[in-house]
């Protein structure tokens, strides 16, 4: 007979969690972060996760999906987590095999079963490994992460609980597909990728993208030993015909082979210089930690995730799944304004949103938008309520399976037609969190005397802490990004992201609009080199952060 058993905290334990959940992030932008060894004190998990189980109502006897990207200490968790399931009255866990869903998979399975959500474990594009990172987050029954509203009952839970319900039984076998008992509810290991491929082939022509691989079409796709992997082998070499070798370092491992899964053109080096060496194939991409993200490059060219977003936009029709067309576009804030220009010509809604995709899941499950993206490497659209990167991989090969030109070839076209957006996001990772809210507070004080003045060739036309209505629940989000905006169109937007683990990140967004076919030639660096000095000399950030240069440049 199985036993239910109901643990007490005591009060250490019950502050160490709810003391500050979400270090230096609003609670609920990407869930519960912190390093492997702070998950792995006694009770730390399950307090959390009894919060979730007691936040919700309604989900007795229901399917809750859980799963991870196979980062360390993800097989030990999900455990735990199926346990506390039973004890706490669901009906069916659907598990991935190995523990492993991306998350974009994880959203997909959660929509195709109605499940009432999911558990999805991961920290992104954050380094794993027994010292490294690991998170978890929970996502509601339309696949996207918990509103705001859900998010602060579970951290007002936390400050709260006494004590949490688990199952004492064996550990569940992950490895084999199939079904297992705990207690009354049953367990259904399923396979990670099947779901998700079903979805890739209804979406996108696989066999016109089979015919371009077939005609010499060379490829490298990077998994950076995350969870993309299985996907990418199974989608792009198995089911679409490209070569074997084509996806690279495609085994998820638990350190993600000691790098650090963040596709941008620091940390996805070797995928950079496959694309800028020799003999180069013709398309590169790489993904994250948990594969939501994307990085596309051409033969020796780098697209830009603001430059992705409006090409993949402006080409949609190409693609049978979208062929009838855009309901609406979406961009976080941050992301430069190219979408816009393509939203424009096309006759349809434009949304700004601050960073987070769940602003994004309101707006498509009213059906205002079919696509969206945020500069961070996150694009998608209406088919999961994820951003995901392997889908956009494949969105990507359609458009040059149907139009039979180079990355670069269709980025410059684009170019020429709808101009250039110059952009650049510079991160200062690890500051000081002092000395980072500093900066912030400062620049807040300096807001209202901006608009007007002149700052080197430029004429500042509005500053602001930039705020968010929802235009569909009317939900208000105030102090998302400080915006100083020019008369020419330029901005510069300062954040502090949370999504690490130590300290804060500032980042650091610049863009510059220019419409001369001729000027679109100049490194971006150099084309926003004088709005650089100007964020420098505004915000002061050598000065209060200690740095000289930025820790990262995309």
């Amino acid at each position: 007979m199985l036993d239910r058993v109901k643990f007490k905290l005591n009060c250490m334990n019950i502050h160490s969690v709810s003391t500050q959940p979400f270090p230096d992030q609003k609670p609920g932008t990407s869930g519960l972060r912190k390093r492997v060894p702070v998950f792995q004190q006694r009770n730390y998990l399950e307090n959390f996760v009894q919060s979730i189980f007691d936040s919700l109502e309604g989900y007795q006897g229901q399917t809750l999906v859980v799963g991870g990207d196979g980062r360390y200490y993800n097989r030990q968790a999900i455990q735990i987590i199926l346990k506390m399931a039973a004890a706490n009255g669901f009906g069916r866990v659907l598990v991935g095999r190995g523990g492993i869903l991306s998350t974009p998979a994880a959203s997909c399975v959660i929509r195709k079963n109605k499940a009432f959500g999911g558990i999805v474990l991961s920290a992104s594009h954050n380094p794993g490994g027994p010292e490294g990172d690991f998170g978890i987050k929970y996502n509601i029954g339309n696949g996207g992460p918990a509103p705001e509203k859900v998010t602060e009952a579970i951290f007002d839970r936390t400050k709260t609980i006494e004590g949490y319900q688990i199952l004492e039984v064996e550990d569940v076998d992950l490895d084999g597909l199939g079904t297992a008992q705990l207690g009354e509810m049953t367990v259904e290991v399923i396979d990670s990728v099947a779901d998700y491929a079903e979805l890739m082939e209804s979406i996108f022509d696989f066999d016109r993208i089979r015919q371009l691989f077939a005609a010499d079409f060379r490829l490298c796709v990077d998994s950076m030993h995350a969870v993309t992997g299985p996907y990418a082998k199974t989608i792009i070499e198995e089911k679409l015909g490209a070569s074997a070798g084509t996806v690279i370092n495609g085994t998820p491992l638990e350190d993600f082979g000691g790098g650090h899964p963040d596709p941008n053109l620091v940390y996805a080096h070797e995928l950079v210089d496959i694309l800028y060496g020799e003999n180069a194939p013709d398309f590169g991409a790489a993904s994250d930690g948990d594969g939501d993200r994307n990085m596309i490059l051409g033969r020796r060219f780098f697209v830009t995730p603001s430059d992705s977003l409006a090409v993949l936009a402006a080409n949609a029709k190409l693609v049978p799944g979208y062929s009838g067309g855009l309901a609406g576009v979406a961009r976080s804030m941050p992301t430069s304004a190219a979408v816009d220009r393509v939203a424009e010509k096309l006759g349809i809604d434009c949304y700004e949103t601050p960073t987070g995709w769940k602003f994004f899941g309101n707006l498509m499950d009213a059906g205002k938008v079919t696509l969206c993206g945020e500069e961070s490497f996150g694009t998608g659209s209406d088919h999961v309520r994820e951003k995901d990167g392997l889908w956009a991989v494949l969105f990507w090969l359609n458009i040059l399976a149907v139009r039979q030109q180079s990355v670069e070839d269709i980025v410059r076209e684009h170019w020429k037609t709808y101009g250039r957006n110059y952009y650049s996001r510079h991160d200062y990772e690890a500051i000081e969190s002092d000395r980072a809210n500093t900066l912030i507070e400062n620049l807040r004080a300096k807001l209202a005397s901006l608009p007007g003045r002149k700052l080197g060739n430029y004429t500042v036309d509005y500053a602001d802490d930039f705020s968010y209505t929802d235009p569909v629940d009317g939900s208000v989000s105030n102090k998302q990004g400080i915006r100083i905006g020019f008369t020419d169109g330029s901005r510069i937007v300062f954040r502090l992201s949370g999504t690490g683990t130590q300290g804060a990140t500032l980042r650091l967004y610049l863009e510059s609009y220019e419409s001369d076919p001729a000027k679109h030639d100049i490194d971006p660096q150099e084309a926003l080199g004088e709005l650089i000095e100007i964020a420098d000399e505004v915000a002061q950030i050598q000065m209060l952060t200690g740095r000289d240069k930025p820790t990262v440049i995309t």
